[in-house]
């Protein structure tokens, strides 16, 4: 397979091809014959070496002019909280028994109201630990209520916490897919949030969307816990085995996916099979030393948990479902204590991959579902690259030839402005790496209407001024005078438009407004001092009797 060259970066090899059936060719072989590798099919900037040498950079394009997917991503709000109330009920167990307060459960409660029961059987105990969980827990709502020989308390999160605790999920969501989009190997992403649930992904250059979706809604993480006896369904919860019968666990996490900072598949040197390295964060550590050290000869499991989207027709109507699956890959008996690395088996050459870059990414908080995809085809963005480089030429010279005929050499002035105004604004667009996008490419043909506005308001003026017999060096000099403050009101009226559009729009219409915020200030800079700079030039020193206007 013919290709152009190979590209080393700090963290990938790049490897170049002169066409994309040829590069489709290449993947399918890299795709086989690396499996411990990230292979992904991507668009990279052809800039030449020596214009990156001095620091130029391709500008950004976006996905109608580029190709790539775009995903609109819903978080599961709801699980997000479920997970936090899960942590706050191990804590809670951990807390009463430290403080030898006997509860009879501790559980989420299953309605709307949501939050988390703890019940007693004395109602004194009761009110010593809901004095105890005043102090440790300010972010609870707690209420006392009573059933039958039992005294419960009904903990929920506050207005406040729970606002907080969905931003948190959006933001570590964001960050999680951010780092996912990195082990990819996808370069100029754009990931944003929209409202309070939702999340914005583009991929420029994306071409296997299969590959992209898996990676970005995947939900897979590990969990480690110690088997408990097989009668204590108290402090246990039975869980499936992958390659054997149910086991018995206990209740209390060693530590969860959010603890692991790198991991990597590689093979078993033992039993030559798949399994992944992971290495811990400090708190992990502690607590996989702590629980190794006091459990030496004790079997310990790995439990793998992954949400399955489906859907389901219900009444006639699509409905999503998320299928929580958590199986036990791995049990082992601890043979000596250890703390932040070790090696889990039990996956499939697959799973471990996938794991290991999940993994090193970071779990997500909450799962996703995909509520809207498109796909947009290097072909079709390459004829949009076309059409809108047609549509600026076919502007710009009629906006000349226009100028030309109307202002004779003022207009041809007015037109050398038009070309440095185009230079600037690409050049800007470029230096600040702003996306360019289709309706970016519309507002920079609606800035050249709008750059020759103001040579129009100020040609018209030099044309009254000499209607009314002065001179033609005061014409020049009036005119551009009396023009400045209109065609400053029309410019700064129109930038707050494009700010407004800039800060409450998304994807494309940031784009447009960026475009024509820009325009609009290199526009204002070579219509007033350009234009005028050459026209002094050539006519401010001359004795003339009239100006070519």
């Amino acid at each position: 397979i013919d290709f152009i060259r190979i590209d080393r970066t700090p963290k990938q090899l790049l490897v170049r091809f002169k066409n994309l059936d040829t590069q489709g060719k290449a993947y399918s072989i890299l795709k086989k014959a690396l499996p411990k590798y990230v292979v992904a099919q991507n668009l990279a900037s052809a800039t030449p070496d020596w214009l990156r040498a001095i620091g130029g950079q391709a500008m950004y394009l976006g996905l109608d002019l580029r190709g790539g997917v775009h995903f609109l991503m819903q978080v599961d709000m709801e699980t997000a909280i479920r997970q936090d109330e899960e942590g706050y009920i191990n804590e809670l167990r951990t807390l009463l028994r430290e403080k030898k307060l006997r509860y009879k459960g501790i559980n989420r409660v299953i309605d709307e109201r949501g939050g988390i029961h703890v019940t007693f059987a004395l109602s004194e105990t009761r009110d010593e630990a809901e004095k105890l969980v005043e102090r440790r827990y300010t972010d609870l709502v707690i209420t006392e209520e009573e059933g039958v020989d039992e005294f419960r308390l009904h903990l929920a999160f506050s207005e406040p916490a729970l606002k907080e605790r969905r931003q948190k999920a959006l933001e570590q969501n964001i960050t999680t897919l951010r780092n996912r989009v990195n082990e990819l190997g996808v370069s100029e992403p754009i990931i944003q949030r929209q409202g309070d649930e939702r999340i914005v992904v583009q991929l420029p250059g994306v071409q296997d969307t299969t590959r992209a979706k898996k990676i970005l809604g995947a939900t897979a993480t590990l969990e480690f816990r110690m088997l408990a006896a097989e009668d204590d369904q108290y402090g246990g919860r039975l869980y499936k085995r992958r390659d054997g019968p149910s086991v018995m666990l206990k209740r209390s996490l060693i530590v969860t996916g959010d603890q692991i900072i790198d991991a990597a598949a590689t093979i078993d040197q033992r039993t030559g099979r798949p399994a992944a390295t992971v290495r811990l964060d400090s708190k992990g550590a502690r607590s996989m030393l702590q629980t190794t050290r006091k459990n030496v000869g004790k079997p310990m499991a790995v439990v793998f948990i992954e949400y399955d989207i489906k859907t389901t027709l219900v009444d006639g109507k699509e409905v999503t479902v998320r299928d929580k699956r958590e199986e036990v890959i791995n049990v082992a008996t601890i043979q000596e204590e250890f703390s932040s690395r070790f090696q889990i088996t039990g996956l499939t050459s697959s799973e471990a991959n996938n794991l290991a870059l999940l993994l090193r990414a970071g779990a997500l908080k909450a799962p996703m579902e995909i509520i809207e995809e498109r796909t947009i085809g290097p072909s079709l963005g390459k004829e949009n690259i076309n059409q809108g480089l047609i549509s600026i030429m076919n502007g710009f010279l009629s906006v000349m030839l226009f100028m030309w005929m109307r202002y004779k050499t003022f207009g041809m002035i007015a037109n050398l402005a038009l070309l440095m105004n185009v230079i600037i604004l690409v050049a800007l667009l470029s230096l600040l790496q702003a996306t360019l996008t289709l309706p970016g490419m519309a507002g920079i043909v609606l800035t050249l209407g709008m750059a020759v506005d103001a040579n129009v308001l100020i040609f018209e003026k030099i044309r009254e001024e000499i209607a009314n017999k002065n001179s033609p060096q005061n014409s020049i000099y009036t005119g551009y005078e009396k023009a400045f403050i209109t065609i400053f009101d029309a410019n700064i009226t129109t930038l707050i438009a494009a700010l407004m559009l800039f800060g409450f729009g998304t994807g494309p219409i940031k784009g447009f407004a960026i475009t024509l915020s820009l325009g609009i200030i290199t526009s204002m800079f070579t219509a007033i001092m350009v234009s005028r700079g050459v026209i002094n030039f050539f006519y401010g020193s001359r004795k003339l009797e009239k100006l070519p206007v």
